[in-house]
């Protein structure tokens, strides 16, 4: 892995990046220690954080998303496994949110307090995940609940917003459980002044009940989950779309006048490939910038910082 290999301190290695001064902690042990012995010290750095607008400067946003694992989505690069070691995806987190041009990040809260804690988000912009109770891989999982952020603790803890994955199986009755939720989040979002990101799909289990989901990423099914989706709750002010690239993107982009960040998912192609869908989806009008997990975290290489230097060019 190209990136500071820590272990268990934030500066083993000979090539390993210092502790940001602004680091509760300096090594994983000392995480650990404070957690147990201290948690009201996650309020106080919460408090002490240097926080920032969601948009300024070109208006441009590149976000690093990690909170795959709170659903049991542990896959990247071909790997089941890769993001089984909370160490390791944090030193690619830090390693990631350090570059420049890089302007936040997506998690759920054990993610986001354990980063807080490294001192890796000072002056970032940070969403909350709200909906992690569709399990990968369970029977339930398009029932997605809200098992993660509340709007309120959002806004207590300073966050930008919050992410809700909002997929939609007309022959699955926990969509609509689904539904009711996040228009309820929205709504509570909005009047906190946060954006709410809303991640859409059409989805469906080609192989009957009980088997794996799979998202329809066919330009007309993803129109279809956009108007699904903007349509939720009782206003969309606040309302974003974390949308996949697909084929004809200008059509689907024609479905919507709200903002547009772009996931990257876990490619199926090879980076360059990857690399030119999102500089021509990211050229249209409403696309605002990149919001990429494990694309970056877990590139085929390996080499992070190079490959989110490369998003932060095509953004940027």
């Amino acid at each position: 892995m190209k990136v500071a290999a820590r272990g268990d301190s934030l500066t083993g290695g000979p090539e390993a990046t210092l502790a940001p001064p602004t680091a509760v902690v300096r090594s994983y042990a000392e995480l650990t220690e404070l957690r147990a012995a201290d948690p009201g010290a996650i309020a106080r750095a919460f408090a002490t954080r240097a926080r920032r607008g969601l948009v300024r400067g070109d208006g441009r946003l590149m976000i690093i998303a990690a909170d795959h694992p709170a659903r049991g989505a542990l896959s990247a690069s071909g790997n089941p496994y890769a993001m089984n070691s909370r160490k390791e995806l944090l030193d690619r987190l830090v390693t990631a949110l350090a570059r420049p041009g890089v302007d936040g990040v997506l998690g759920t809260a054990d993610i986001i307090e354990d980063l807080l804690l490294l001192g890796a988000l000072e002056d970032k912009v940070v969403f909350s995940s709200m909906n992690r109770g569709g399990i990968a891989g369970a029977d339930f999982e398009l029932d997605d609940r809200m098992t993660g952020y509340t709007a309120q603790a959002t806004a207590a803890a300073g966050l930008n917003g919050a992410k809700m994955l909002n997929r939609f199986d007309l022959s699955d009755p926990g969509t609509l459980s689904m539904m009711t939720a996040s228009a309820t989040a929205i709504d509570e979002l909005a009047a906190l002044g946060l954006a709410a990101m809303l991640e859409p799909f059409i989805s469906h289990r080609p192989d009957g009940p009980g088997t794996k989901v799979v998202n329809d990423l066919s330009p007309d099914a993803v129109i279809k989950s956009v108007h699904l989706a903007q349509g939720l709750g009782s206003t969309s002010a606040y309302t974003w779309l974390k949308l996949p690239v697909v084929a004809e993107m200008e059509r689907v982009m024609d479905a919507t006048t709200l903002p547009i960040l772009l996931l990257g998912g876990d490619p199926q192609t090879g980076p360059d490939e990857t690399y030119a869908r999102w500089a021509k989806a990211l050229a249209l009008p409403g696309v605002r910038g990149l919001i990429v997990g494990r694309a970056l975290l877990y590139p085929s290489d390996d080499d992070v910082t190079g490959a989110v230097d490369t998003a932060v060019s095509l953004v940027r």
